[in-house]
């Protein structure tokens, strides 16, 4: 729900500001028709107000998300892939498949039709996902198999996974290909799996024609497919749409396999994904081969720094209670709170304590000679405590010397940012989330962690090695205390965010020459995720109420002749006879170089004057900090 405040007039400046917040209802049959919301300010005398919300015709989520249900049958052993050297693969790391794994072992391994799988954190999707790679390898070893990780941390983990496994045991090559790694073209054409981002491949791909190891591809694996709703979504819809198109264009058969969380529209997006009822799954936090317990508590102080200094004892407290001598994860949200959380813990500890480093595992002779390689000066306290922190402001040395004194349990506590729950695969008998909100430099304020996001950290929780349970503790707000205890294993429908960054997405079409006409246009549209959801839920993008076919394309009419419009304004492309389109050299520049299309309009009107004038580096900087992109 977005509603945008009244300007408030002081004696220096008028402010107009928007505010974006979420009410959630828990779902039942009897939701009202209409909603009166009062609205009162913290800041302002005066500035209440009220708003009426009809919800008549509000789009809920089918009932058919309705979770999987696992069958009661004995776990997979190994053999189960009727390959000794696949076996070997897998020798270390399993001794038979899981509940979760078990259940889908048949439709991803067997078989070569689209899959789609949402699972809580910790139920083995990495392993799903190597079922569908092992099954390629075996049935077209000649092409290659392509994991997208929506996260960079996530390409990171499996890059050090794979990159070590499947060359000495498969003996399958393995490339990076990120923004902070691109290969030479041989290692790509000679690769069995790359292991990209969504930009890069997105960028790849726009020029699919003149990549052969692009028309190579058999197997897609889109991990954390539920981020289409998110930032990122965008790029992650507009590459899947272009490998279906691709797959069409080759007339050859490009699988593709999502991984997820639980949806409650998960029919939408396996429709989208054209995967038939047989192969989506759907499994609730229940199923999770290591159970969670899941306690929240909330805090009263306003404040955000008051408030995270509070949360310390308590911390110290639950730890000594629920995994005394057992691996803790503390997830906070700054480097900052890395630190001081660190410090509180150590004087708790030396304070309640009969043995001060009652956090330290390993022998003073070990965490001496680990000290002595690490370069941060706070991390060298804590370490000498049995605490270590991790957070992308400390040197990839420290990061790596801190992951491996906790996987070896030299350490018993890790605080760490948000990134480690997506990054790095290190469970623990406790987990806590020290803080549900994290700084937006964006908005200026702080925002709460989607959760997802939450989700991530808790299924931190219990080794499936070690424990027959694991432990969350989230600390809140005490006013969204509620709100977690209710609605934190509630599936959220995923929505499509492609609508937000339509123009450059289709002005990389139109560069590449997938649409040359208004028509070309509108059948791109109808083959996204966006108009899947558009026809279901036409009120969330700014529609008519109607669902009507005729309701929809006279909306999507309206919305393909505005970004034409604008995109011709830019200067990207050129509207012809009979509403054809195509490309400029402008436009040509923004999708090769992976840039907004207010960029390279703003470059083209500004970089004139000072090619003519040769003016000095100094404005030159500043028109490039003006770029869209650093919006």
């Amino acid at each position: 729900m977005c509603i945008r405040d009244r300007s408030i007039t002081t004696k220096s400046r008028t402010k107009e500001f928007e505010t974006n917040f979420y009410i959630p209802f828990p779902r039942r049959n009897n939701v009202g028709a209409e909603y009166t919301f009062l609205m009162f300010s913290d800041s302002w005398l005066e500035a209440d107000d009220s708003a009426i919300v009809n919800l008549k015709n509000i789009e809920l989520p089918p009932e058919d998300y309705l979770h999987t249900k696992i069958d009661p049958k004995p776990l997979l052993p190994l053999n189960a892939l009727k390959n000794p050297v696949y076996e070997n693969f897998y020798a270390n790391v399993l001794t038979k498949f899981n509940k979760v794994q078990t259940h889908v072992f048949d439709k991803l391994y067997n078989t070569d039709s689209n899959v789609l799988v949402g699972a809580p954190t910790g139920s083995g999707k990495t392993v799903i996902g190597e079922l569908a790679m092992l099954r390629a390898f075996s049935t077209r070893p000649k092409e290659k198999v392509v994991y997208i990780g929506p996260l960079k941390a996530l390409t990171k983990e499996r890059l050090r996974d794979w990159s070590d496994r499947l060359p000495r045991l498969l003996g399958k090559s393995v490339v990076e290909l990120t923004g902070d790694y691109t290969p030479d073209m041989n290692a790509l054409k000679k690769a069995d799996l790359v292991i990209t981002t969504p930009e890069k491949w997105d960028g790849i791909t726009r020029h699919w024609e003149h990549r052969e190891y692009v028309q190579q591809v058999a197997l897609l694996i889109v991990d954390e497919i539920h981020l289409l709703g998110q930032e990122r979504g965008p790029v992650l819809e507009a590459i899947i749409c272009r490998m279906r198109a691709i797959a069409a264009k080759l007339n050859k058969k490009i699988r593709i396999v999502g991984l997820s969380t639980a949806l409650a529209n998960a029919r939408d997006i396996s429709d989208w994904l054209e995967v038939k009822l047989s192969g989506v799954f759907n499994f609730s936090h229940t199923e999770r081969p290591v159970p969670i317990t899941v306690q929240v508590d909330g805090f009263m102080e306003r404040a955000y720094c008051p408030r995270m200094a509070t949360m310390n004892k308590p911390a110290y407290a639950f730890i000594n209670q629920h995994s005394y001598k057992h691996p803790v994860l503390i997830f906070v949200s700054s480097r900052r709170q890395t630190r001081l959380t660190s410090l509180d813990l150590i004087s708790y500890s030396c304070e309640q304590q009969m043995i001060k480093k009652q956090f330290l595992m390993a022998s003073e002779e070990e965490i001496e000679r680990a000290i002595e390689r690490a370069d941060d000066e706070h991390l060298r306290h804590t370490l000498n405590y049995g605490i270590g922190m991790h957070h992308a402001g400390l040197t990839e040395n420290d990061r790596k010397l801190v992951e491996e004194l906790f996987a070896q349990q030299k350490i018993q506590v890790l605080v760490t940012t948000s990134t480690l729950a997506w990054g790095v695969n290190f469970p623990a008998r406790l987990v806590i989330v020290k803080g549900t909100e994290y700084y937006d430099h964006k908005v200026k304020g702080y925002v709460d962690f989607p959760i997802t996001d939450l989700l991530q950290m808790i299924g931190r929780a219990g080794r499936p090695q070690y424990d027959d349970r694991g432990i969350a503790y989230i600390m809140a707000q005490s006013e969204k205390r509620d709100f977690y205890q209710r609605f934190l294993y509630e599936p959220f429908p995923v929505e499509s965010s492609l609508h937000k960054q339509l123009h450059d997405h289709i002005n990389a079409e139109i560069a590449g020459g997938t649409i040359k006409s208004f028509q070309d246009c509108m059948n791109y549209l109808s083959k996204t995720y966006f108009y899947t959801r558009l026809i279901k839920n036409p009120i969330y993008y700014g529609a008519a109420q109607s669902k009507s076919a005729e309701a929809v394309n006279e909306f999507l009419g309206k919305l393909v002749s505005g970004i034409l419009n604008d995109l011709q304004a830019a200067g990207c492309i050129q509207i012809g006879e009979k509403y054809s389109v195509g490309s400029t050299e402008l436009g040509d520049i923004a999708s090769f170089y992976y840039l907004s299309y207010k960029t390279v309009q703003m470059f083209s009107a500004k970089l004139r004057p000072f090619r003519l004038h040769g003016e000095s580096f100094l404005p030159l900087l500043e028109l490039l900090t003006d770029a869209a992109e650093f919006d």
